[in-house]
């Protein structure tokens, strides 16, 4: 069996050691979350300058007018035109539907919900009185 002997300052200087270790390991794991750092929103909603014709007509394209137009209204619903748009946006339709709300046919029918931000643009659009601009 080996003994070595270790003098009191080698002890001192192997126990520093490792104490500065311990401390820079474990000082550095910890610090204060920003969610914003770790969960970067890639997606932002962008709810400036919402219009029927940059706004609603592509969403009413891509998602409605399929089903809803003017030829083959579905349900007496035509979403690719103004007055058609106009009408269920201020009866409340439009809306209830694209938000799945109680009470309402979910829209579009068989397919995903929309976007929040897809919705929310509607609402905003909805709620400044659904104009033709």
């Amino acid at each position: 069996m080996v003994h070595l002997k270790i003098s009191h300052g080698r002890k001192y200087q192997i126990a520093t050691v490792i104490l500065l270790a311990f401390l820079i390991v474990g000082g550095s794991s910890c610090y204060y979350d920003n969610e914003e750092e770790l969960y970067p929103n890639v997606t932002q909603c962008d709810t400036t300058n919402i219009s029927y014709q940059t706004t609603l007509v592509p969403l009413m394209k891509t998602y409605c007018n399929a089903c809803h137009n003017a030829s083959a209204p579905s349900a007496a619903i035509a979403t690719d035109n103004y007055q058609g748009l106009r009408t269920i946006a201020l009866n409340g339709k439009l809306y209830g539907s694209i938000a799945h709300l109680s009470g309402y046919s979910p829209m579009p029918k068989g397919g995903n919900k929309l976007s929040t931000c897809d919705i929310q643009k509607v609402k905003i659009w909805i709620n400044a009185g659904a104009p033709e601009n």
